[in-house]
C-alpha cells in the first residue's frame, strides 16, 4: 500500500495498486486526481520552465519541434481542464498496459502519480512536461507499432521496418483532439488484434484457475480405447472447450470428433486419432499458449500500417502453410503452400511488398546460391550434368558445355543457369512476382505430393502454391472478363508471357504461431523456424512477462 498526493498537496488516500487500477478501468477520478498546482503555487519563473524543457529535450528533434511550434506551452502540466484530461487519459491507458501485453513496470500508473506529486518548482514542471511527453510517445509506439524497435536484430529473416508515427504528429493530435479518443486510436484496429487480446485474457483466467488439469500420459489413444488414460484425455479436452462434460471412460465418437476439431485448429492430420503429434499439442501448457498469443499481438502491431494492408491483399502465414487473398477483410481465396526449409539459408523471410505481375510459362533462373552449392560441383566433374538446365552468359546466349567447367570456382563461375518453360519446370506453369531484393515469389510446382504433408518446409525460400491456376484466376478477375480463358489460352502457347496486374496487390508474408478465426478456438502452429521463441525472449528483455499484473 502507498499513499499518493496530488501536486497541490491534496491527499489521494491509501489505495492499493490493484485498487487504483480498478478505479482507472472504471473511468472514475480519485479524489484529488493530480491536477498539478495552480500557477500561483509556483515561483512561476517562465524561463526556468522553458530552460528545463529545452535542456531535457536534447536531440529529440521530433518532440522539440512540437514544443517550439507552440512556444513551449505545456500540454500536460497546465492547470486547465484539457491538461487534466490528458493526464487522466495517460493514467487510464497505463492501467490497460497489461491487457495489451506491454511492459507494465515501464507504464506504472502509481509511479506516474508519484512523478507528478514531487514536482514543485517551474524547473520541476518543465522536466515533468518532457517526461510525460516521452512516456506518451513510448507508450504510443509500443501499443501502436510494436515494443521491439528492430525485429531484424532478433532474427535477420524478419525484414520489417516498424510503422512508427512521427512524435510531433502524435503530440499535435493529443493537443488538439480528445485524449481518450487518441489513446483508443493507438490500438491496432483489426478484428484479429481484438480476438487475440480476448484470447490473452481468457488464457490468463484459465491459468489463474489452475490450467487445463493434468497432462495425458499416453503415446496414442484412438476410438474404442477405455480406462483412466481416456478419462485424462476427456478431462483435458473438456477443459480446453473441445468436448462437453460427460462421465464416459471410452474413446467414443464424440471424443473422436473433438480430437478432429483439435487437430484442425493445430494444423495436424485430421484423423481423429490422438497419436504422438496430437498428444504433444494437447499437453502443451496454457502458459506456453499465452506466450504465443502475446507474440502474435506484437506481430500484429508490426503490421498496423497507416495506409492499412490494402483493400485487396495477399496474406501468407508461413507457419500455417496457406496463402490467402483478402478482399474487404474477408478471405475470398485460399490455397495450401510450401515454404523454405528449416536450414537457415533456405528459410522464407517475412516482409511486405506489392505484387505487380505474373509470368505464365516462366523460365526458372537458378539462384546463385544453388548454382554454387549444388550444381557447380557436379559440372566441374561432369560438364553434361544437370542437362535439363541451360547455361547462359551475360548476354543471354547458351554456353557450350564442351569446354568443361573444372577451371571455375564458386566466386569465378561467370555464367547463369536456367530451365526452359515446360511441364518439368521447377516453377511449374506460372509465377507471381512482387519484385524484392530477397528474390522471393509465389509459384506453381510439379512436386504436388508435398502438399499432402502437414509441415511443408521443402523449398529454397520461395513459396509454392497448391492451386496456382485458381490463384491466377482470382487475381485476374478484376481486369479480365473471362480470366480462366485468358490464362489458359496464354498457357497453351507455351511461350513465356508477362501479365501485368492493372492494380498492384499488397503481399504480406507473416509468421503467426497463434491466430484466430471469427468463430471457434484460437489456432496454433509449430514454431518451425524458432522465431517466436526468439521474439518472446526479446519481449522479456523489454520487460514483458506472463501474468505480471497478478503478481503484485
Amino acid at each position: 500500500m502507498n499513499e499518493g498526493f496530488a501536486m497541490n498537496g491534496t491527499k489521494l488516500g491509501r489505495v492499493s495498486t490493484g485498487g487504483l487500477r480498478a478505479v482507472v478501468l472504471a473511468g472514475l477520478m480519485l479524489a484529488g486526481t493530480p491536477t498539478l498546482a495552480a500557477p500561483q503555487a509556483f515561483a512561476f519563473e517562465v524561463t526556468a520552465y522553458k530552460q528545463a524543457l529545452a535542456e531535457s529535450l536534447g536531440e529529440e528533434e521530433g518532440i522539440a519541434a512540437f514544443y517550439r511550434a507552440r512556444n513551449f506551452d505545456p500540454i500536460w502540466t497546465g492547470a486547465d481542464d484539457a491538461s487534466r484530461a490528458r493526464r487522466l487519459a495517460l493514467i487510464e491507458a497505463f492501467g490497460m498496459a497489461d491487457v495489451h501485453g506491454l511492459p507494465t513496470a515501464k507504464y506504472d500508473a502509481r509511479n506516474l502519480l508519484n512523478k507528478m506529486a514531487v514536482a514543485r518548482t517551474e524547473r520541476d514542471r518543465g522536466l515533468l512536461e518532457v517526461s510525460l511527453s516521452r512516456l506518451f510517445i513510448s507508450f504510443a509506439n509500443d501499443l501502436q507499432s510494436g515494443i521491439i524497435d528492430d525485429p531484424g536484430r532478433v532474427d535477420s529473416q524478419i525484414k520489417r521496418e516498424l510503422p512508427r508515427r512521427a512524435p510531433a504528429d502524435l503530440l499535435a493530435r493529443l493537443a488538439s483532439e480528445r485524449p481518450d479518443m487518441i489513446f483508443r486510436s493507438l490500438v491496432p484496429p483489426t478484428q484479429e488484434y481484438s480476438r487475440l487480446m480476448r484470447a490473452k485474457l481468457e488464457l490468463e483466467h484459465t491459468i489463474r484457475q489452475g490450467g487445463w488439469g493434468a497432462t495425458v500420459p499416453a503415446a496414442k489413444l484412438e476410438r474404442g480405447d477405455t480406462g483412466e488414460i481416456v478419462v485424462a484425455l476427456r478431462n483435458r479436452l473438456e477443459a480446453m472447450g473441445y468436448l462437453k462434460p460427460s462421465l464416459t471412460a471410452r474413446y467414443d465418437s464424440d471424443m473422436e470428433a473433438a480430437v478432429r476439431l483439435f487437430q484442425a485448429d493445430h494444423g495436424l492430420a485430421e484423423d481423429g486419432v490422438a497419436g504422438g503429434a496430437t498428444m504433444g499439442e494437447i499437453n502443451v501448457a496454457p502458459e506456453d499458449r499465452l506466450k504465443s498469443v502475446i507474440v502474435a499481438m506484437e506481430r500484429e502491431r508490426w503490421l498496423n500500417l497507416p495506409e492499412g494492408r490494402g483493400k485487396r491483399h495477399i496474406l501468407v502465414n508461413l507457419v500455417d502453410f496457406h496463402a490467402r487473398i483478402i478482399d474487404d477483410d474477408k478471405v475470398t481465396f485460399e490455397t495450401r503452400s510450401v515454404i523454405g526449409h528449416q536450414e537457415h539459408d533456405r528459410r522464407t523471410p517475412e516482409f511486405s511488398d506489392e505484387m505487380t505481375h505474373m509470368v505464365i510459362n516462366p523460365f526458372w533462373y537458378v539462384p546463385r546460391s544453388i548454382i554454387v552449392k549444388e550444381y557447380l560441383p557436379l559440372l566441374r566433374s561432369n560438364p553434361g550434368a544437370v542437362g535439363h538446365l541451360e547455361i547462359i552468359d551475360a548476354r543471354g546466349r547458351v554456353v557450350s558445355r564442351g569446354q568443361g567447367f573444372a577451371q571455375y570456382s564458386g566466386s569465378s563461375f561467370p555464367f547463369s543457369m536456367r530451365q526452359r518453360p515446360g511441364p518439368r519446370n521447377a516453377l511449374g506453369s506460372v509465377k507471381f512476382m512482387f519484385p524484392n531484393k530477397y528474390n522471393i515469389y509465389l509459384h506453381d510446382t510439379p512436386s504436388q505430393s508435398l502438399f499432402s504433408q502437414t509441415v511443408r518446409t521443402f523449398s529454397h525460400g520461395c513459396i509454392r502454391l497448391d492451386d496456382p491456376h485458381e490463384f491466377a484466376y482470382a487475381l485476374l478477375a478484376p481486369q479480365e472478363a473471362d480470366p480462366v480463358n485468358f490464362f489458359q489460352s496464354t498457357l497453351r502457347t507455351g511461350r513465356n508471357a508477362k501479365v501485368t496486374l492493372d492494380t498492384p496487390v499488397p503481399v504480406h508474408l507473416i509468421y503467426r504461431t497463434a491466430f484466430t478465426k471469427a468463430k471457434g478456438h484460437v489456432n496454433y502452429r509449430a514454431d518451425v523456424y524458432g522465431r517466436d521463441a526468439e521474439i518472446w525472449r526479446a519481449l522479456q528483455n523489454e520487460g514483458v512477462s506472463l501474468m505480471s499484473h497478478w503478481e503484485s
